[in-house]
């Protein structure tokens, strides 16, 4: 008898288990070094509304280790979740209204009733990467009588750095929309929902921001492949750190037309091989589904990027001819709303880039697994050699990313590249841990004394960081 008991006590905690990992958890302590923040937010909020909020909601932001422009090409991505996040206090507004206040001094308060959201994708302000995720929960819920909100949102993830604070403030809204409803919708769907939400404001990103926000766990890097959503754990190797730098060059994806043109000349470059391979190229959108049709490796696809798209750049008028289609049908078959005025396409150079990137994150995957010795070198070159290929292939780099590259090297890192789609952003370098006071030291006086600007950014833009938890629910006692 106290064989079977002990035997339902551990199905028990295996069901638990499940359900904690299949939904956001619902914790009751915030952890204690974060109190005074937690406690500084709920003041704000309750000078603004004048009661306490009901509960609140956390989303991290995330670093890309490698796999860098892969996920909407159907690749595998390797990132992990940051220690700085968004945080949002929330409760319930009795007239049905959204109240959003956002503790950042350049950032302005919104209000709007429920039943009337509209999202402006010509002008990205931060509310409404909120409203994506708020609409993101009501459509696809179907909540006909969605409730009212106070919210007051705080952020410790960089802005326009490449770390994915735009996606964490969609999943943060969602995860409090979902709350506030009574909802209880599991991380995959959520992560899923805010993937697509988030094209309200014009980003036709892949799913890896979403899916490590919601799926992270504590103390591990993740391996995530779309098409199904599949994740596996990676640990990180012993006696290294990765360490954040800003280059200092914002780049807005939902602002500019870069992020949205790369995906678009990666859709033609697949429809381009599809057709000179003889398949049926308007099935075709990503590099992947093209690969796995010819039943090819990702790296040996490199020889049909030489051999089916020729290395200079492809106009429209070349490609209209190509696919035997009218300007109006290209358009319609391949491009997005704000890429159909682009005239000039390097497609070789993006595909090779795919190809070739999709092969380093598999192997950086199967070298952490491995863990043989001095592995670290192995991961510092897979590093090393993206950004080139970033820089070379993708032209995805700023001269200050490349300068704030060489510098990491110098310092000491194992392997520097840029994260988090490039343009201005962030370099991500893999540091001994031993040498982490050394390094940050060096890359302080090399990049950021250079000019006024770098060094007034130099305190929130250079930090160390370990592998965080996923998106969760507060509803504190302890505060």
């Amino acid at each position: 008898m106290a064989s079977k008991a002990k035997s339902g006590s551990k199905a028990a905690k295996a069901a638990e288990k499940a359900n904690i990992d299949r939904f956001p958890p619902i914790l009751k302590q915030v952890p204690d070094d974060q109190k005074q923040r937690y406690a500084a937010l709920q003041e704000t909020f309750q000078k603004r509304f004048g009661t306490k909020p009901a509960f609140f909601a956390r989303a991290p932001g995330r670093v890309n280790l490698i796999g860098e422009h892969v996920d909407y090409c159907g690749y595998s991505v390797l990132p992990m979740a940051l220690q700085q996040d968004i945080v949002m206090a929330v409760g319930p507004n009795p007239d049905k209204k959204l109240d959003l206040v956002n503790t950042g001094d350049h950032y302005d308060d919104f209000t709007t009733d429920v039943q009337h959201v509209e999202i402006d994708d010509t002008r990205p302000h931060w509310h409404q990467y909120f409203l994506c995720g708020y609409r993101g929960v009501v459509e696809g819920e179907k909540i006909s009588e969605p409730v009212g909100m106070n919210v007051v949102t705080d952020g410790t993830i960089p802005a326009r750095a490449g770390l994915s604070s735009s996606s964490a403030l969609v999943c943060c809204a969602a995860l409090a929309t979902m709350h506030s409803n009574g909802l209880k919708i599991s991380k995959v769907k959520l992560a899923t929902d805010c993937m697509e939400c988030e094209k309200y404001i014009g980003t036709h990103g892949g799913g890896m921001d979403q899916a490590i926000c919601f799926l992270a766990k504590e103390g591990m890097a993740m391996h995530i492949e779309f098409h199904p959503l599949c994740t596996s754990d990676v640990k990180i190797p012993n006696g290294v750190t990765f360490v954040i730098a800003s280059s200092c060059v914002e780049m807005n994806k939902a602002a500019t037309n870069h992020f949205n043109f790369r995906v678009v000349e990666t859709r033609i470059a697949a429809q381009v091989i599809a057709k000179t391979e003889g398949l049926d190229w308007r099935k075709y959108r990503v590099l992947r589904h093209v690969q796995e049709a010819l039943d090819t490796p990702p790296a040996e696809m490199r020889a049909f990027c030489n051999k089916d798209i020729h290395s200079n750049a492809w106009t429209k008028n070349e490609l209209c001819t190509f696919f035997g289609l009218t300007n109006e049908e290209l358009n319609e078959e391949s491009m997005s709303k704000n890429t159909i005025n682009e005239n000039v396409f390097e497609l070789h150079d993006r595909a090779r880039h795919v190809y070739g990137e999709a092969g380093r994150t598999i192997k950086f995957k199967k070298t952490c697994d491995e863990a043989k010795k001095n592995y670290e070198e192995t991961l510092g070159i897979l590093m090393d050699t993206s950004h080139e290929s970033c820089r070379e292939l993708y032209k995805c780099s700023v001269d200050e990313l490349d300068e704030l590259v060489e510098v990491c090297r110098n310092a000491g890192s194992l392997g520097s590249r840029l994260t988090g789609a490039g343009w201005g952003g962030c370099v991500v370098s893999m540091v001994p841990t031993k040498k982490l006071k050394e390094f940050i030291s060096k890359v302080r006086t090399d990049f950021y004394s250079k000019t006024p600007e770098r060094q007034a950014q130099v305190d929130h833009t250079l930090f160390a960081t370990k592998p965080g938890p996923g998106a969760r629910i507060y509803e504190p006692t302890n505060l």
